[in-house]
This record gives C-alpha cells, structure tokens and sequence, in this order.
C-alpha cells in the first residue's frame, strides 16, 4: 500500500521543498518528488501547508513514561521509548547513567533481544559512565565511578552487540587506552563529566574521540589556578574543529545565548541537540526518578541538596521549540540538529536523518507553533491530529 504526504513544506538535504510530496512504501521512503498529484490507489495524507521534517533520533535519553532504562527490563524499555515516541522521537539510543557491571549486563541483554526486532526503533546503548572525573560527577552515583578497567571494559564490549556508545573522561589513568579500544570496537567514544584540558581533549581526538557529552555542562570553562589563567575543557573542544557536540537544548541546562553561541561556532554539521531525559519526562504528575536523590522542582529535575541538575523533563518537539524560539535558530537547522547531525555522529545516516529515497520512513509534521501534528516511525502512523 503507497502512502503519499502531499500540500506540506518539505525538508530536504537541499532545503526546503514547495509543492511536492513523499511516497511511502512500507518501512520506506519510495521517493521524495517536487509533484503534488495525487497517486491513484494511495493513501493521500493532507499536510495542510505545515512542515514535514525527519523524525527525531534521541541520542542521550535516560527514561521517561515514569520508566529508566538502568531498570534493564523490556517493559521498562519499551515504556520510555513509547513515550518519547509521542513526542517525536522516531530512533533511540538508550542510555545508562554510571551503573555496576550487572546493572549494565542486564540492559545489554534487554536491548540485544529487542534490537533483533528489524521495525524497532531502538538503534544502541550508549553507556554514560561510569569512567568519569569524580570532581565533576554532577547527578552520577558516586560510588560506580572509578578509572577505565580492560578487565571490565573488554569483557562488556565484546559481549554487547547493540554496544553503540560510551562517555569517559580522558584524563584519567588509562582513558586513552579504553577509548582506543572501543573506537576500534566501532563504539563512539565520548568525552564527559571530565576535568580535561587541552592536551588531554587532543590526545582523546588523536586517540578516537570524536564527540563530547552535554557540553557545557559536568567540565570547566575558563578559569584561574590563584593568579594564572587556563582554558577549561570547554575552550579546548572549540579549539579541536572536528569535534561534535550534543546540547540538553531545554533552556535551563544550557541558556539560550550559548546555546545560540555553540550553534554559531560548531555549526550545524557538528552540533547535535538532546534531552538527557529522565523517567520522569513524558510521564504523568506522580512519576519518580531512578535515582531516589532526585527531585523535581518547577519542571527541573536537580539533586535533592540542589548541589546539580539531574537529567531533563524535556522531549523532542521542545528541543525544535527552544532551538528556534528562545534561542533564534532556524527551524531547518534545529531539525537536522535532532535528526541528520545525530545520524552522522552515531553512523545510521545510510538510513535514518534525512527525508531522502530508500530511507526508513520516520516523518514529522510540524505546525506552525511547531507541535508535532502526525508522527510516522518506520512508516507507521503512531500519533496523528491532523484531523
């Protein structure tokens, strides 16, 4: 059965498209086409003028629907991905604070099982720890933290298929050999919760790093050490050109005016936005984080002592909002921030990022407050108010 998207604004690789439409076929994109007739025998679905985007792929996300991924079960997997759906979020990579071995082993297990599902839109792991810089664990337990171990890290690798990413800090003893390792294992290493200067974010690139976690945020900028100055971890990354860079674009993580500041200095080619969602996002009123010390206060989620923020309440459709309205960024470059730029740093652009043919068929419709009108995640239309 042919689907066809008609009357929309299109985003394509080129920019936006008038008066054509997207065929669906299956799981698919049959063809993007600068024609609007009506196919005969196809379903005709009617953009009434609004933008049709890719989907959101969610590259650092906790939980959300009142569930967390480091509870390691099928439900509570299925719950959260469920739930960000609805909001936009067509391909996933779950991920896990700093967890103990079994912890990690248990969600490994849960997200090899329904990754062997080929319509599901989980696309990895992604492990944020537990090889981090205590000084800036931030919302990380502090007790799994320790330095990079091969005979824990080895073992875990090579028996985790759906392994895709794991975050470290690489100045700490053995950070160069873990991230060496993994990069040659085809899992993205990524710099976090990190004291590093610009000699260890270097040698971290020149060692596979090619990424950075929630930047801005859990590593220092600028500073003094009494009466001299130094580049923090956040001027050394600007510094290396080819290193991406992940955004919580919810407002409070990151303002506005750096926000718009990482935009202008990454660009959009190197620049990805995420939530960093916790159980608590896209969930009713009486959901509860994983993690017992954590609290929600006004809509931020934050340690109980208030001593760091813990994650987001935040979902995809708001990253587009806060990216294009508070922070004055283009709507087509808000959305390849959540889509094309996620599918080049985690390497699924050959199927997921852009609307182009013989992609999978994840598609948005954005209005022109830009709320999410339908949603079409491998070619099946998960939420639609359209009509």
């Amino acid at each position: 059965m042919l689907t066809q998207i008609i009357n929309g604004r299109i985003l394509t690789p080129q920019g936006w498209l008038k008066d054509g439409s997207i065929i669906l076929r299956d799981h698919k994109i049959l063809e993007v086409t600068n024609s609007d007739l009506a196919i005969i025998g196809a379903n005709i679905i009617d953009a009434k003028g609004m933008y049709i985007v890719p989907g959101g792929i969610e590259m650092h996300v906790h939980g959300g629907g009142g569930r967390d991924f480091q509870e390691g079960t099928e439900e509570a997997f299925l719950t959260a991905v469920e739930a960000h759906a609805k909001h936009g979020t067509t391909s996933i990579f779950p991920t896990l604070s700093s967890s103990t071995v079994p912890m990690i082993m248990k969600a490994v297990e849960t997200c090899d099982k329904l990754m062997e599902d080929p319509l599901s839109p989980i696309l990895g792991l992604h492990l944020e720890g537990h090889y981090f810089n205590r000084l800036k664990a931030g919302a990380q337990q502090p007790a799994w933290i320790k330095d990079p171990d091969p005979n824990e890290y080895i073992p875990i690798a090579e028996n985790s298929k759906c392994l895709k990413r794991w975050d470290f800090a690489p100045e700490l003893p053995g950070a160069l050999q873990f991230c060496r390792y993994i990069a040659e294992k085809g899992i993205v290493p990524s710099i976090g919760h990190t004291h590093a200067n610009y000699e260890d974010v270097k040698a971290a690139f020149d060692a596979g790093a090619r990424h950075v976690t929630h930047f801005y945020n859990a590593m220092p900028g600028f500073h003094n050490k009494h009466e001299f100055k130094y580049e923090g971890t956040v001027e050394s990354i600007y510094l290396v050109d080819d290193m991406t860079v992940e955004c919580i674009a919810d407002s409070i993580h990151v303002p506005p005016t750096i926000l718009r500041m990482v935009y202008k200095i990454k660009g959009v080619e190197r620049m990805a936005l995420v939530t960093d969602a916790l159980a608590v996002a896209a969930a009713d009123a009486n959901a509860q984080a994983f993690d017992e010390r954590v609290i929600v206060e006004d809509g931020v989620a934050k340690l109980s002592d208030r001593s760091a923020l813990a994650g987001s309440v935040a979902t995809m459709d708001r990253l587009i909002r806060t990216a294009v309205n508070i922070a004055g960024i283009p709507l087509e470059d808000a959305v390849r921030m959540v889509s094309e730029t996620p599918s080049l740093i985690m390497n699924v652009n050959d199927r997921k990022g852009t609307l182009q043919r013989g992609k999978d068929a994840d598609i948005l419709i954005l209005d022109e407050k830009l709320d999410i009108r339908c949603i079409w995640q491998m070619g099946r239309i998960i939420e639609n108010t359209l009509y």
